[in-house]
């Protein structure tokens, strides 16, 4: 077993950002190479109309010819390597976040209620934005000011209605930035609800489609998107108008620099090649600013998937840290332990104390909502209290190094969930293991004869969720998964859901031979052929343990006040008896 250290790993949010750095310069780099190789274009106008055409020599055209092929193919293979880049970062960041988003998201699911894979949607959001040219214009929007000294170089006057344009464009692009960013914030976040609810949807789909349930649920979830269409029409209206304006503006600038232009070619004050280079230099110099406003919706909705990246990562459990400490022998002790979900107003557990010796079996009873699985969570450490704690061997089941925790954990819940893969695979808990220890873990939970008389056996495809297993064979096939590796603590809640008397024969044995065996082991249960196989029973009634002790004391006492209800029944106490 690994205790968690003081040292934590830092977030892959931050290891990313060296990598980022290192990108970013190189596309900053080639976005100024190619911001002047731009200037080939206006340059090679420039020669032609001033020195060409007044010439006639076909010699400095062809030379001119050459060199600006050679700076457009230049600029083409810098442009194709810009790309290039920023789509290989955009994969790496997938490669780099998938596995740690997906363990964030699970271990946000464990504290939080409507958790989802959620994140992997952002991280696929930002990677796109990364790959898409969007990113471009950010990188070349620096360069603009370069664009408008060189009009100013060539006339003030051209310079100055340049840089009116590149103002009044660069306060669009702020109008656009208030008036769009909340919208387009929640937007973004009512479509994240939305497709989480059309998710649910299709988990449940036997639920729905037997109980008619499709046109509420359709309704419920049409609201809600309802909701993200509006704020999605609202904030694209305005950044379309916007962009149009802008488009417009550009165009009209166009116009303004040739007018300008020409009418200082009248007055002999620049060159008619000076005129189209300005005209040329202007567009180049705002083309960044008015592709900003266009993309700028692109740009929030990555902005938006990064901050929800943070919050899941956040959750990120720290794997493989800290010091190995010995195999434990299965010594279960909860102190004081007070756990209150999130969304609860009361606590659930409410000061749960109790010792179970290594080897033990015990018996968790109890009516419904009295914490039975809650507690059953918070021994196998998927919820941490928030006071107490629960100790195997002595040590803190939230110190455990989660992997190190899980070999010695054997856990089935009471909705069995199972992985799209092959019967030995789930067994395996989707790692790679030995034939034999799957076939053992299978005949512990007495479904070895079971598994041989599928289509493949161990190989045979249970489908997504086990969809192609009956609840039976399903519920005891999670039970063997429970078991591989013998763990030396295994949880069951409700573990007969499903089962039928083959089923169950075959769980009292497998508790037993586990119980013979030293493992200890606690079993949510109130089937009297289950506790018959356990040596003590815990009692809970409203988030406490009522009453802890050996099993055949245990069930005197429920037989007593059992018969005592009866008798209550049949005899009445009268008022003031």
């Amino acid at each position: 077993m690994r205790v968690q250290g003081a040292s934590m790993t830092s977030s892959p949010l931050e290891q990313t950002r060296s990598v980022f750095t290192r990108a970013f310069l190189v596309i900053g780099l080639f976005s100024i190479c190619t911001s002047l190789l731009m200037l080939a274009g206006p340059i090679y106008m420039l020669q032609i109309y001033d020195r060409v055409i007044n010439t006639g020599n076909i010699d400095t055209l062809t030379a001119l010819t050459i060199i600006i092929f050679a700076a457009l193919a230049v600029f083409t293979l810098l442009e194709g390597v810009r790309t290039l880049v920023a789509q290989r970062v955009g994969v790496w960041l997938d490669r780099k976040l998938f596995g740690p988003t997906l363990a964030g998201g699970v271990s946000q699911a464990l504290s939080e209620s409507g958790a989802s894979a959620q994140g992997l949607r952002d991280v696929t959001a930002v990677r796109s934005y990364l790959a898409s040219p969007a990113i471009f214009p950010l990188f070349d929007a620096p360069m603009a000011p370069l664009f408008l000294l060189i009009l100013f170089v060539m006339h003030p006057l051209l310079g100055i209605v340049a840089s009116v344009g590149a103002v009044f464009l660069f306060v669009l692009a702020l109008v656009n930035e208030l008036s769009t960013r909340k919208a387009l914030q929640q937007a973004s976040g009512a479509s994240a609800k939305t497709f989480n609810a059309a998710d649910a949807a299709v988990r449940n789909a036997d639920v729905v489609a037997a109980m008619g349930m499709m046109p509420a649920l359709a309704r419920r979830i049409d609201d809600g998107a309802e909701q993200w269409r509006a704020l999605q029409l609202r904030a694209g209206g305005r950044s379309g108008m916007l962009g149009a304006v802008a488009k417009g503006m550009r165009l009209f600038l166009q116009s303004a620099i040739l007018g300008t232009g020409a009418w200082l070619v009248l007055g002999a004050e620049i060159t008619p090649g000076m005129m189209i280079a300005a005209s040329i230099m202007m567009s180049r110099a705002l083309a960044p600013v008015e592709q900003s406003i266009s993309a700028w919706q692109g740009l929030i909705n990555a902005q938006a998937a990064w901050r929800r990246l943070k919050e899941v990562l956040a959750h990120r459990p720290a794997l493989g840290q800290g010091t190995r400490l010995p195999e434990p022998k299965g010594e279960l002790v909860a102190d004081n332990v007070v756990y209150q979900p999130r969304t609860a107003d009361t606590p659930v557990l409410k000061g749960v104390s109790f010792r179970v010796p290594a080897g033990t079996a015990v018996g968790l009873i109890g009516p419904t909502g009295s914490g039975k699985t809650t507690l059953a969570r918070v021994i196998v450490g998927t919820r941490l209290p928030q006071r107490g704690g629960v100790r195997l061997d002595g040590a803190d089941m939230a110190v455990w190094d989660p992997l190190d925790r899980a070999r010695h954990v054997g856990y089935l819940p009471q909705d069995v969930e199972l992985f799209d893969g092959t019967v030995k695979e789930n067994i395996a808990r989707l790692a790679e293991a030995d034939d034999d220890d799957v076939v053992a873990a299978a005949q512990l939970a007495g479904v070895h004869d079971l598994i041989l008389h599928l289509p493949q056996a161990y190989e045979t495809p249970i489908g997504e969720r086990g969809s192609y297993l009956s609840g039976g064979q399903r519920q005891r096939i999670a039970l063997a998964r429970a078991v591989f590796g013998r763990p030396r603590l295994l949880v069951l809640d409700e573990p007969n859901a499903s089962l039928d008397a083959e089923g169950e024969d075959a769980l009292v044995q497998a508790i037993t031979s586990l119980k013979e065996a030293g493992h200890t082991i606690v079993m949510v249960s109130h089937k009297p052929a289950l506790l018959a196989a356990v040596d003590r029973i815990m009692v809970m009634q409203d988030g406490r343990v009522t009453d802890f002790d050996e099993r055949d004391k245990v069930m005197a006492k429920f037989g007593a006040n059992a018969k005592r209800a009866a008798i209550r029944q049949v005899h009445p106490v009268e008022p003031g008896q």
